[in-house]
């Protein structure tokens, strides 16, 4: 694994000298090899649409999805595994205020809480012990040093303030979204439909791909969720050189 930096994550130059990626229209594509696991082992990210769609797809080298966190039995500390999208799309396309951080689409599973409180992803009618099924989330992502030396977070809502935030916002006090899109996972493949209300917003936007280990921080609040891993990243520098196009 490699730690997560700002500097890496924020796109500045990095010296990989194992990637050699290469662009067509909407898909980054990258050498096999790269991921420490190969259901993280990113070989294709992209981002397409399709009337007033968005195709968010990731194919890896094997067994999308095969691996989960352990639970741990309390929040404090517990792992997320994720399959991400970082994009310029700006936040205020999906509810968030306006320039809030780094837009980002994700793919997760952790089994010791659930973020998804008007959703029942395993369909035993108790929606509130889905945590550990692959599910979907906009999050807004930040650097924050609390984390560790330029590290980024999921961007914290500080106590007493009370910004914009989607409809389906689950409550926690970070800029997260549970939209309840639900994402197929099938062999070497991870891919989702999203709606948008301006698709010509998004249209021209950059993204990238990242497979990611996140960790509930200890004080679970301020920061409350780090990004502490990274597997891969379809670019190499996350400098998100693909374009969203029809």
């Amino acid at each position: 694994m490699k730690t997560i930096t700002g500097t890496f994550l924020l796109g500045s130059t990095l010296a990989v000298a194992m990637y050699s990626t290469s662009l067509s229209a909407d898909a980054i594509h990258s050498p096999t090899g790269n991921g420490s696991l190969a259901e993280f082992d990113i070989v294709r990210a992209a981002i397409r649409t399709e009337g007033r769609m968005a195709i968010f797809d990731m194919e890896v080298a094997s067994a999308a999805g095969k691996s989960r966190p352990t639970a741990t039995g309390k929040l404090a500390g517990s792992e997320v595994f994720s399959y991400v999208w970082p994009t310029s799309i700006n936040s205020s396309e999906v509810g968030f205020e306006a320039d809030a951080g780094i837009l980002a689409l994700a793919i997760t599973a952790h089994a010791d809480f659930d973020d998804t409180p008007l959703f029942d992803e395993n369909g035993d009618n108790n929606p509130d012990n889905d945590g550990d099924v692959w599910h979907s989330h906009w999050v807004v992502l930040h650097s924050n040093d609390n984390c560790g030396p330029g590290a980024l977070a999921v961007v914290d809502i500080p106590q007493g303030s009370q910004p914009r935030l989607p409809a389906t916002w689950p409550g926690l006090p970070i800029l997260i979204d549970s939209p309840g899109w639900d994402p197929l996972i099938a062999s070497d493949r991870v891919s989702i439909r999203v709606a948008f209300d301006d698709i010509g917003a998004v249209q021209g936007s950059n993204f990238d791909g990242v497979t990611a280990g996140l960790r509930v921080n200890e004080s679970v609040h301020a920061p409350l969720l780090c990004v502490v891993n990274v597997f891969d990243v379809a670019s190499g520098d996350l400098s998100l050189p693909g374009v969203i196009e029809p």
